[in-house]
């Protein structure tokens, strides 16, 4: 029996939460785009697209500024309501960087001792994290370069990664006045060892792509370096052999001489890094989700990103205002001198002098900050 006497409404509904207003085209901003799907010959499909998220700060590797946070949780947003988008791209602009984390002058000049003015940008980094893990499209975080500190955890948040081998990955926090408890401590467990995950999460090391590869951070690493004609894996990285005197050399970065020789080269050669096969890499991922049902798609992924998120959720808000309380202390020093380090010639403090003066029981105050911060150069 035909039901066509109930009433229905067939009209289009708009779900976008949000207009162009946080995007841009000049930078410091992030650019949203809708690029046509297309299949492995080319060929456009009409009326499918894929959302890119692009952080566009590369003078400053980058980092994002409030602003730009609010751009990067409105592109995700509107991908996730976008009935024609497949997949969303999440990148950065140029061939260096990824993203390194918060924009640091943004922190040091504004936010540093007004606490609760960063437990409000906190309340915007934290949405961020969670626009990307409830976007309802797959997401794909295309590492174009440096991907350290808030740009890790924004990375990780992310479904899926692939890379350019020049690409190092880390975190800086505990380095310049902070904790990467916007997303590391949390996702890194899931991905590393738990011995691996402590190491990276705290010592500030950065290690390489291929690292990360072998230890499951990252889905694929691919080489950026044309030259002659010829694809050119990181110089710079040990990739042709596993194990030396017993330990496990493939993805470390080589040392003494031929660690200088190959930097100069890339250092020649990163500038005009091609991407083509990156985004060979991406476009292979699209293509195999397009193809697949979409509820049972998103239905799978949600249920393997509820494993980040369960921790994730659990300590975001604690974490939101003890971030915000540090600004007034370890964080304005880290910060402070990793700001001025053309003024002072140095990106950190005085360390073990720090220590010296709270085993002192010296009182947190400007004076015992001088002490440790370094001085104008004349």
């Amino acid at each position: 029996m035909s039901l066509e006497w109930m009433p229905r409404d067939n009209g289009k509904k708009d779900h976008l939460l949000h207009t162009d207003v946080h995007w841009g085209t000049e930078p410091p901003c992030v650019v949203y785009e809708k690029k046509p799907l297309t299949d492995p010959k080319g060929n456009v499909v009409e009326g499918l697209y894929v959302a890119w998220i692009r952080l566009n700060n590369p003078k400053q590797y980058n980092s994002y500024t409030t602003e730009m946070v609010k751009g990067v949780i409105a592109g995700f947003d509107n991908a996730s309501l976008d009935r024609s988008v497949v997949a969303t791209v999440f990148t950065g602009t140029g061939p260096f960087a990824f993203c390194t984390g918060g924009n640091t002058k943004e922190y040091s000049e504004y936010y540093s001792l007004r606490n609760d003015e960063y437990g409000q940008y906190m309340e915007l980094f934290n949405g961020m994290v969670d626009a990307i893990l409830r976007c309802k499209k797959p997401t794909i975080c295309r590492v174009n370069g440096m991907r350290v500190a808030g740009g890790q955890e924004i990375g990780m948040a992310c479904d899926l990664a692939i890379a350019s081998d020049l690409a190092i990955f880390g975190q800086a926090g505990p380095r310049h006045g902070s904790a990467p408890v916007g997303g590391s401590s949390d996702f890194l467990p899931w991905y590393l060892s738990i011995e691996d995950a402590m190491w990276n999460c705290i010592s500030c090391e950065m290690w390489s792509a291929y690292k990360m590869k072998a230890k499951n951070l990252i889905s694929k690493v691919v080489p950026v370096l044309k030259v002659d004609g010829e694809w050119v894996r990181n110089p710079m990285i040990v990739t042709d052999k596993w194990v030396e005197d017993g330990e496990i050399v493939y993805g470390e970065y080589k040392k003494g001489d031929a660690f200088k020789e190959a930097r100069a080269f890339v250092k020649e050669h990163q500038p005009n890094a091609d991407f083509e096969l990156l985004d060979k890499e991406v476009d292979k991922i699209v293509w195999t989700f397009a193809n697949l049902f979409p509820g049972c798609l998103i239905e799978s992924i949600d249920s393997v990103r509820q494993k980040k998120k369960f921790f994730w959720d659990t300590t975001k808000n604690s974490h939101r205002h003890w971030l915000a309380a540090n600004m007034g202390g370890e964080a304005f020093l880290g910060f402070g001198a990793f700001n001025t380090k053309k003024i002072t010639g140095k990106d950190t403090i005085d360390f073990l002098k720090f220590r010296q003066n709270i085993a002192a029981c010296k009182t947190w105050d400007m004076d015992m900050f001088a002490e440790v911060m370094g001085k104008p150069q004349e």
